[in-house]
């Protein structure tokens, strides 16, 4: 199972394209809001499931702002963060990933790619695809084989 995580794409139709080119062979992508409207684009190319959230730019979106999905055996908490004070640190999330029972807890908002493993959770940031504050546009990956869960960063 390959799970392509996108967050912070702002409308930038260029990258967008870019992004749904590079994740078209991911089972599921997943879109941490800012903008969520970006997946009709993304649906242009790619086919398979879509999950997403809305961020704080979300503005005329009816998605909600978590959800707790049920990926291959593992319970995985969507959410664009900001709810969650993420800028100030991953805390309150790892928190409520705990409250959640989750495996893995997705998070965007920040728009800087991170990567941790704390009490049991993956926590993942895949930066922001199109304004990045860390240098690089990027995206994140995960494989999940059988018990085994493998996160990276894809810079675009």
């Amino acid at each position: 199972m390959l799970i392509a995580v996108v967050s912070d794409t702002h409308r930038n139709s260029t990258i967008i394209k870019k992004v749904g080119n590079i994740v078209e062979k991911a089972d599921i992508l997943i879109h941490l809001g800012d903008n969520v409207a970006d997946i009709d684009e993304l649906k242009e190319i790619y086919k398979n499931k879509i999950i997403s959230v809305r961020g704080n730019c979300d503005f005329t979106t009816r998605s909600p702002i978590e959800k707790v999905e049920n990926i291959n055996g593992f319970r995985v908490l969507v959410t664009h963060g900001h709810k969650y004070d993420v800028k100030s640190g991953i805390w309150h999330l790892k928190d409520r990933a705990k409250e959640v029972r989750a495996d893995i807890a997705l998070f965007g908002h920040t728009h800087i790619s991170e990567i941790n493993f704390e009490d049991g959770i993956w926590i993942i940031n895949p930066g922001s695809a199109s304004l990045p504050r860390d240098g690089q546009r990027s995206i994140a990956f995960i494989e999940i084989e059988d018990t085994e869960i493998r996160p990276s960063i894809y810079l675009i």
